[in-house]
């Protein structure tokens, strides 16, 4: 066994796999002959895109079904936060090993492989949900494996971008592919609420996992090489090997407060977008019980998709224009942070619904400008290992969204107001907002100090 292992590494090296164990020099040669292959790169950016897209479809069939299988169920307001945080509990498990093995293997394979999984568990929750009379504990166990198995797509992502993606054009590569996740949520909010007014809660699974199964084969079909995905599986079984030139000063990276700035910003940007995305779909139904679903689960996506896209290009362009790339990615987190959380308040004291419309689309609209702002900026800082790094802040954001989606049942069960809910996440944001404008840096942080200031 440990033969076939040395020559499996060896090949999947030889294949371009292993990309830490390849020099900069070589790194850079390597991409500028992929960047040749546009129509190429092309098909991979609109293949993330969608695969982002199916990920958020699958993540938000439970919030979108909430009421309906809580009036199934017999749950209460804490029962279902139960099961709507527990896909968080699963989440936080898997972040780092996501961007370790990105940053190893190739972000593209663990992508696709970990997307084979969590799609066909996802058509088969219906039937997992009636397994034996305790509905509650085998949905929290689904939903609890797959935040385990989705835990490792965006860690794999900024790993894959960092590496292949120049600075001036990481914001809106990152941006574009990250708008898959407000596509994925409208596509399952519009598809969603005409599934349940029509057919049942269970449809919902079954068009979420269907699509997730038709995209790997897809993508495993046409854009990836079946010798590389094999190679990889035989790397994953037979161990990763370390290479000396792949190690990273851990204790060196952490010292730096901008590290630790850009750990806690994205903590608290996945807490709060992790609460409205758990909860919105179940105030506006109880909140407005006559208003239509497919208003207030398309709207606030709706809005998002062109934000995510525009907020990328803005941040590039004011990079090529000569700003430095610090106060960009600021100025992006005080509309990410800053501005969000404010509208999020403003939920809480209005009894409109045009006005609660707005306010949740501009709240979850300018969350997008994150992808721009400390999702980019973790590339700054580290881009030889950024995939493990936002594996570690996507960890604690993921503990975060547990706390947070928790909380707010307690609060909205314990309080009979929503109020509380929506003040928990400005605060979050102001916290996070505030940190990163005292500490935030956009300078590498990952080289030894003998190569910092080169």
């Amino acid at each position: 066994m440990s033969a076939e292992c040395e020559v499996s590494r060896a090949q999947f090296s030889r294949s371009g796999g292993l990309v830490p164990d390849i020099t900069g020099a070589s790194r850079g040669a390597i991409w500028q002959t992929i960047l040749s292959r546009r129509p190429e790169c092309q098909a991979w950016t609109g293949a993330l895109l969608l695969g982002t897209c199916l990920l958020y479809c699958a993540r938000a069939s439970v919030p979108v079904c909430a009421v309906a299988m809580s009036q199934d169920f017999s749950w209460n307001k804490k029962e279902a936060g139960i099961v709507l945080s527990s896909f968080f509990w699963g989440y936080c498990l898997t972040q780092v090993v996501g961007g370790h093995l990105g940053d190893r293997i190739g972000g593209e394979k663990v992508i696709v492989l970990s997307a084979s999984a969590w799609g066909s568990i996802t058509a088969a929750t219906p039937l997992l949900a009636h397994l034996g009379g305790a509905h509650l504990v085998c949905m929290t166990l689904s939903r609890v494996l797959m935040g385990l198995l989705q835990g490792v797509h965006f860690p794999a992502l900024t790993s894959l971008l960092s590496q292949k993606v120049r600075e001036s054009e990481r914001a809106f590569t990152y941006s574009t592919v990250g708008a898959g996740s407000q596509i994925g949520t409208l596509l399952t909010g519009v598809v969603g609420s005409v599934l349940l007014e029509w057919h049942s809660w269970q449809s919902v699974f079954y068009f979420s996992g269907g699509l997730t199964l038709l995209w790997v084969w897809y993508v495993h079909r046409y854009l990836l090489r079946e010798k590389d995905l094999g190679l990889a599986l035989g790397i994953l079984a037979c161990g990763l090997p370390v290479s000396r030139h792949s190690k990273v000063p851990w204790r060196q990276l952490f010292r730096k407060p901008a590290v630790w700035a850009a750990v806690f910003s994205q903590l608290c940007s996945a807490c709060s977008f992790f609460t409205l995305l758990s909860w919105l779909p179940t105030f506006f139904q109880e909140t407005f019980p006559h208003a239509k679903g497919w208003v207030f689960n398309v709207v606030p996506w709706l809005v998002a998709i062109p934000a995510s896209v525009f907020s990328g290009f803005l941040s590039d362009h004011l990079v090529c224009q000569g700003y430095r790339p610090v106060s960009v990615r600021k100025f992006m987190q005080v509309m990410g942070l800053g501005l969000s959380g404010i509208f999020a308040l403003c939920l809480g004291h209005t009894s409109s619904f045009f006005e609660s419309v707005v306010f949740a689309s501009a709240s979850i609209g300018l969350q997008t400008f994150n992808h721009s702002g400390i999702s980019v900026n973790i590339q700054d800082l580290a881009p030889s290992c950024a995939g493990f790094l936002f594996g570690v802040a996507n960890t604690a954001g993921a503990l975060a969204g547990v706390v947070g989606v928790c909380l707010g049942g307690y609060l909205i069960e314990t309080t009979g107001s929503w109020t509380y809910l929506f003040s928990l996440v400005a605060i979050t944001s102001n916290l996070g907002l505030c940190t990163f404008l005292a500490f935030g840096q956009a300078q590498r942080v990952d080289l030894s100090p003998s190569h910092e200031d080169l």
